[in-house]
């Protein structure tokens, strides 16, 4: 057997590392490649690139594409029991990736064209442990001395470290994206001029509208129509000038119900102070809007900006920051799956006292009374989270003082890729003042019942005492007009005219006062419903009442004039009472030898029509009128003519108690109806009463 030749103080082997020295030292005479003295100025040119470069290289030569790379490589290739390959071919070195190699190498031997590779994950001859390693590598063509494609360099580059920031970017988005779905708010965000390129799914739900209806500026159809102007011309301002939004406004629902909602949108800025993005949170305000009747701002100025990685790393650790850190009404936390804290936000900072280095890592159940931890509530909610994907409940909550408020909380299941969950997003508002406001609404209610109930006694023996006191008070009086009759009859002979005019005087003031006493009597008999509904006819009680008057229709020459004969659910004697008085009242202020003729006409009307806040716009009510032709009033006098005693002529001009019309308004009220009137000096008056029509 031949000695082995050392190829020592070659050239272009010269400070070529390990490697070089390898080649160096192998005895090629027995390869097919034959002594190094003898190899083509191509191959010994190309070597002399190789192991002279700081980039990882490695080159195939010849048919058998024997392999050659230098000591860059060689770094990630250490521990290998085939360490080291070199001028093995290249099926031999590596057979485990050569599957892989193969054809791409002939391809470039066939024709000269480079060949390029990224992000491709390699395992040849790796370091022990070492895995996942992602690199770039191109394929290129070498030339021999003839100009004949010889062997292929392989130019390698890792790009380990790009894959894991793709894949952290990639992380953090589908962390935002859980969360933000988890949020009740309305959550979206902006390219700079302004055009929507996100919503989280509540603004889905809650709209009933899909993407595709909300794209470009399709979102407006959910705005209010009186909003819409105001809210473009803010937000065009906000794009122009760079200044945060804030407006209300309200928001249509899938059922078609519009809520007042609070937007805040706040612009994001690179180092130069330009704008990347704009970040948009809505907030439901229509609960405090109904109760205090003032709104009040859901959200606080934004945090400063946030640091960037890199551009497309940043927009999503932005959106994740944004959402959990800014929102300062709601406590935003993540907790792993046993409940242990693991982010914490400002509003969990402002609602319960604790900063984020004092709580993170504890339980959750740190927030919960003793007796809700000796119960297992913290345990039971997440198991429900973890059976139903949500848990919603409210309770008392403790403070880091140890005080307690009143919290409304969600928690949400956050699953995995296997839909197995990881953990839970926990959304917490502080609802103590909605809570007490209720509590004192409660007492306040309760308060009015029991003064209700003694309103109710006490209008009873009122009642009682207006019954009795009217009895007996009229027991004298009959005994005042039978003596003074008797007085009259027996002794008038004996009486001057004087005392005849006195006694005249007395007998008429004990008849006004007995007329009083029985509308009195009247009059407290309507301070409630007595008696039964029934539905009957108006046309049948106004004839009963002609029926009752007909001699002094007949003085008056009166003519009663209702063709209508109109159905109603009423208290039958309180109508008939109702039409008494008012064909009396016109009765009585008739004009002096003018024949009366009085007016009765129904109409059913909507009450949204009428113009008064007494009556309920859903409902419909049956118009009345009862016109006349008499001496009328002046208008200004439309509501005092229907209280008690209220009278707008002398006593002796026209008789009566100025009761009558107050009975009447009484009766109305009774059928939970209204009546107004109106009327003008010399022409007459009309009387209009609303009674609910049965639905």
């Amino acid at each position: 057997m031949n000695k082995p030749h050392k190829a020592n103080g070659i050239p272009f082997l010269s400070a070529g590392g390990d490697m070089g020295a390898h080649i160096s030292a192998m005895a090629w005479e027995e390869t097919s490649l034959g002594p190094i003295t003898e190899w083509p100025t191509s191959l010994r040119t190309t070597l002399s690139l190789i192991l002279h470069a700081s980039l990882p290289m490695c080159c195939f030569w010849g048919g058998e594409q024997i392999c050659f790379y230098n000591d860059a490589f060689r770094l990630h290739l250490e521990g290998n029991e085939k360490q080291p390959v070199i001028g093995k071919k290249g099926s031999e070195a590596w057979p485990e990736i050569w599957d892989f190699l193969e054809p791409k190498i002939n391809k470039v031997l066939d024709t000269a064209k480079p060949i390029t590779t990224y992000n491709q994950q390699l395992s040849f001859n790796q370091k022990p442990g070492k895995k996942g390693i992602y690199k770039t590598f191109c394929c290129s063509a070498v030339f021999n001395d003839e100009g004949e494609v010889a062997g292929v360099l392989l130019t390698f580059t890792e790009t380990t470290k790009h894959d894991k920031a793709q894949q952290r970017l990639e992380e953090s988005e589908r962390k935002f994206k859980i969360l933000a779905d988890a949020m009740p708010e309305f959550i979206w965000l902006t390219d700079p001029e302004g055009n929507i390129n996100y919503f989280n799914r509540s603004v889905y739900n809650y709209s009933g509208l899909g993407p595709e209806q909300l794209e470009n500026r399709g979102w407006l159809q959910v705005v209010h129509p009186d909003d819409r102007e105001e809210n473009i011309r803010l937000w065009e301002k906000a794009i122009e000038t760079g200044q945060d939004f804030l407006f209300e406004h309200r928001f249509k629902r899938h059922d078609g119900v519009y809520r007042w909602q609070l937007t805040r949108a706040k612009p994001q800025r690179n180092q130069s102070g330009e704008i990347l993005m704009w970040v948009g949170i809505s907030t439901d305000i229509q609960d405090q809007k109904m109760f205090t009747y003032e709104l009040e701002k859901q959200v606080r100025e934004r945090t400063s900006e946030l640091l960037q990685l890199n551009e497309s790393l940043k927009k999503g650790e932005q959106r994740y920051h944004l959402m959990v850190e800014e929102v300062q009404d709601y406590a935003i936390l993540y907790l792993n799956r046993h409940g242990i804290v693991e982010n914490w936000n400002t509003g969990a900072e402002k609602i319960k006292g604790y900063k984020a280095d004092e709580i993170i890592g504890k339980s959750f159940s740190n927030f919960y009374t003793e007796e809700d931890r000796k119960n297992g509530l913290p345990q039971k909610l997440l198991k429900r989270a973890i059976k139903n994907d949500r848990a919603v409940q409210e309770g008392w909550r403790v403070r880091k003082d140890k005080t307690l408020f009143w919290a409304s909380v969600v928690i949400t299941a956050v699953h995995g890729q296997n839909n197995e969950v990881i953990g839970f997003s926990k959304v917490t508002r502080d609802l103590t003042a909605k809570k007490e406001a209720d509590d004192a609404l409660k007492e306040k209610k309760i308060e009015l019942e029991q003064k209700n109930n003694e309103l109710q006694e006490l209008n009873k023996e009122l009642q009682s005492f207006a019954y009795i006191a009217s009895h007996d008070l009229q027991e004298p009086l009959r005994k005042i007009q039978t003596f003074t009759s008797r007085i009259a009859e027996k002794e008038g002979h004996v009486l001057s005219n004087y005392g005849k005019d006195l006694f005249a005087r007395m007998r008429l003031s004990a008849e006004r006062m007995q007329t009083l006493i029985e509308d009195l009597l009247a009059y407290s008999r309507t301070h409630n419903q007595e008696g039964e509904l029934k539905k009957t006819s108006l046309r049948n009680i106004v004839a009963q009442v002609e029926e009752d008057l007909a001699e002094e229709l007949l003085k008056k020459e009166a003519v009663i004039d209702f063709q209508s004969n109109y159905e109603l659910l009423i208290i039958p004697f309180q109508i008939k009472q109702l039409f008494h008085n008012l064909i009396t009242n016109s009765l009585k202020f008739s004009k002096p030898s003018v024949p009366l003729r009085i007016t009765i006409d129904t109409e059913v009307v909507a009450g949204s029509a009428i113009e008064n806040k007494s009556l309920l716009n859903h409902k419909n009510y049956c118009r009345i009128s009862v016109s006349d032709n008499g001496i009328g009033f002046d208008q200004q006098y439309s509501k005092k003519i229907f209280e008690l005693f209220q009278r707008l002529h002398g006593k002796s001009e026209y008789p009566g108690t100025g009761i009558g019309l107050a009975i009447i308004k009484r009766i109305v009220e009774n059928h939970h109806g209204v009546i107004t009137a109106t009327g003008e000096l010399g022409v007459g008056a009309t009387f209009y009463i609303y009674l609910p029509v049965e639905s």
